[in-house]
């Protein structure tokens, strides 16, 4: 049976969330930060962090497919279909975000990123937030990301708010990246 979570280490997550903090949490390959990512705040936080550009853009990661109903209703039932198909699992679709998400998430493209995890504590994590939150791996910009927790730690130290515990997936590598129109793989 896969890890979750006990629901008061779920509650010390989301109440970090809430009040604008940063969460680390294994992820299908790498460790990966979290936040709220309607909390400009938060995200300029996790940015700093990181050493990111806003430009690049974020990946929102969700549980379900419904709860990122919000940016693929307005795609074709084939798109959708074919969105589905892939998750859960290690698959990033860049879709349309028409103005649905902040500037801070979508950086300076038409495009946002996401994602439907199929990793046990990621999916408790966004079904005890009840929504989806920004995913990146747990490093600097640039450097190689962590497969272990105390490399975060090590890293980050006390700059994070909360780490759920939980081992990595087996996936070798981060989610591939796909533009949902162009068929274009922008990361394998």
């Amino acid at each position: 049976m896969p890890f979750i979570p006990a629901a008061l280490r779920l509650q010390l997550a989301t109440n970090a969330l809430a009040a604008g903090g940063v969460v680390a949490c294994p992820t299908e390959a790498v460790w990966g930060l979290s936040c709220n990512p309607a909390d400009a705040l938060a995200v300029e936080r996790l940015l700093s962090l990181k050493g990111r550009s806003v430009a690049k853009g974020l990946i929102l990661v969700a549980a379900g497919q419904n709860q990122l109903d919000f940016l693929l209703e307005q795609l074709s039932d084939q798109d959708r279909s074919k969105v589905a198909a892939s998750w859960p699992g290690p698959t990033t679709w860049l879709v349309p975000h028409g103005g649905r998400v902040p500037g801070w998430i979508h950086g300076d493209h038409a495009t946002v990123a996401v994602r439907v995890s199929n990793h046990p504590v990621v999916r408790a994590l966004c079904n005890a937030w009840d929504g989806p939150l920004v995913s990146t791996s747990a490093n600097r910009a640039g450097a190689r990301p962590p497969r272990e927790l105390f490399q975060v730690k090590r890293f980050f130290g006390e700059r994070l708010d909360y780490c759920l515990p939980g081992q990595v997936g087996r996936s070798a590598r981060p989610s591939v990246i796909k533009d949902l129109f162009s068929g274009q793989i922008v990361r394998f």
